[in-house]
């Protein structure tokens, strides 16, 4: 049996059962070609996507790692790199191409008197909480607990202690990278430092990581927990108190609002069953938990509560609390983000009139406040350049019926240039979704004047642009 594979250059190349046995050979992980129907130990998160790779190389290791990329290189393949496969551009799956698959080097190891943890490049946010929590410690990560720490990390870092100790990529301290010339890097500050600085929110343009060290914070195991629903039909007026409330918080809370429609869930009273909410959320992760809670408080009267389940909680539950909420290959996904300089009383009440017109009970309309110690880093210190903006919102628009993508899209795309009115034309990259934009789109706003530098790292390490199934940057020599 031939696979025939997609090449860099658009052509299709046929590998014969003699390359694919030198392959395997080289191999500790298994070799995976697309239609032997073999079950995806981690599918796609976003339904549009799914559907296994032409070739998949299941990686145990660092070694697997470079010989796929070695391999990959030498036959001019179109290479793309699963790690969470949570990508809502798809940017995790590569039907046509060669696949990295990461999923099976998932481990942990926490150092817990330098505070520092190890993780495999396949590794999910849950896999890393669970660990460090065992020591009281953590480091910024996202808020479902699936994510994979790759796409995260690499794409900034958003998540419940920013306000605090910043983004995930402000905690990273070194990174194994396999390379596209096949080698394998350290980066850090000490070592291949301009390497270094473009994983820090310049996505997977550099190459494959295949573990991150981070850096860990005391907190927990429990915390102050705030999570309040409120009628979608009050969200203006709750998203008003709400930002009173964010823009005085001390750094120990984060705090975001979404708003969607809950679903009838067992065990959830039936007050909320299909119920279009507002949820006020927000974690404080300082050392007493009630002390916590009293801080919180005020969130918890922000309008007439249809539930309130606000409580201490453990760490890792409220890591997963929303995890029902974004079911891996269930919905078909299409986001929009952008940055606002102000939450203006307009942008509220555009805000509110989009939520209360939603294309599906799936689809959340979410307000983050951008958190103290995410602004306080120069926004040229690491790739991640916007470190301005107080507010982020994102426009995640999910459903579930492929005959309703035209409509959700347009719906999205809508949304979004309502907000240009409000925002400052910045995006969040991890929060973008891709349907016949090119790789590149969004670059240029996500990373202003980083954009430069990241494009000569770009061609330093890599200016053939193999790894191109990205946020794309163009090498640009010079």
């Amino acid at each position: 049996m031939t696979v025939t594979l997609t090449r860099a250059d658009g052509s299709r190349e046929q590998l014969p059962d003699d390359v694919l046995d030198e392959l395997d050979a080289a191999l500790r992980g298994p070799l995976v070609p697309g239609g032997d129907g073999a079950p995806e130990p981690r599918p796609e998160w976003n339904a549009i996507y799914g559907g296994p790779a032409g070739l998949t190389v299941r990686c145990t290791g660092t070694a697997d790692v470079v010989e796929a990329v070695r391999f990959a290189r030498s036959r001019g393949l179109l290479l793309g790199v699963r790690g969470g496969g949570h990508s809502v551009a798809g940017l995790s799956s590569n039907p046509d191409g060669l696949l990295i698959d990461l999923s099976g080097m998932r481990g942990v190891l926490v150092d817990p008197e330098r505070r520092l943890a190890r993780v495999q490049g396949g590794a999910v946010l849950g896999d890393v909480d669970r660990e460090t929590q065992a020591f009281g410690l953590a480091t910024p990560l996202g808020r479902v607990s699936e994510t994979g720490v790759a796409g995260l990390t690499l794409g900034g870092g958003v998540g419940n202690l920013e306000s605090k100790y910043g983004l995930a990529c402000d905690n990273l301290v070194e990174a194994q990278v396999v390379c596209a010339d096949g080698n394998v890097r350290t980066a850090s500050e000490a070592e291949n430092p301009d390497l270094f600085w473009a994983l820090r929110g310049g996505g997977g343009n550099f190459g494959v990581v295949t573990s991150f060290a981070f850096r860990l914070h005391p907190v927990g195991p429990i915390v102050g927990f705030a999570g309040v629903m409120y009628p979608l039909e009050d969200v203006a007026a709750v998203e008003r108190r709400w930002r009173q409330y964010a823009e005085v918080a001390p750094s120990e809370v984060t705090t975001a609002v979404y708003g969607f429609t809950f679903p009838a869930a067992p065990g959830m009273p039936e007050v909320i069953h299909d119920r279009p909410v507002v949820v006020v959320a927000a974690v404080h992760c300082g050392p007493d938990p009630d002390t916590g809670m009293r801080v919180l408080q005020p969130l918890r009267e922000v309008g007439t509560p249809l539930l309130d389940l606000s409580q201490p909680m453990p760490y890792t539950a409220v890591q997963s609390a929303f995890d029902a909420l974004f079911p891996r290959g269930v919905h078909r996904s299409y986001w929009k983000s952008q940055y606002l300089d102000e939450l203006t009383d307009d942008a509220i009440d555009a805000l509110a009139r989009r939520a209360e017109d939603r294309p599906s009970p799936f689809t959340m309309l979410n307000i983050f406040r951008v958190g103290d110690a995410v602004r306080a880093v120069d926004p040229e210190a690491t790739a991640f350049a916007e470190r301005t903006s107080p507010y982020m919102v994102s426009i995640d628009t999910n459903w579930t019926d492929q005959d309703q993508d035209e409509a959700a899209i347009a719906w999205s795309r809508a949304t979004f240039e309502e907000l240009t009115k409000y925002g400052n034309g910045r995006v969040f990259l991890n929060f973008t979704g891709r349907q016949d934009e090119p790789l590149q789109a969004g670059t240029d706003t996500a990373f202003g004047r980083n954009l430069q530098r990241l494009g000569r790292i770009k061609a330093a390490l890599d200016p053939d642009n193999f790894f191109q199934l990205n946020n794309n940057i163009v090498p640009t020599p010079g």
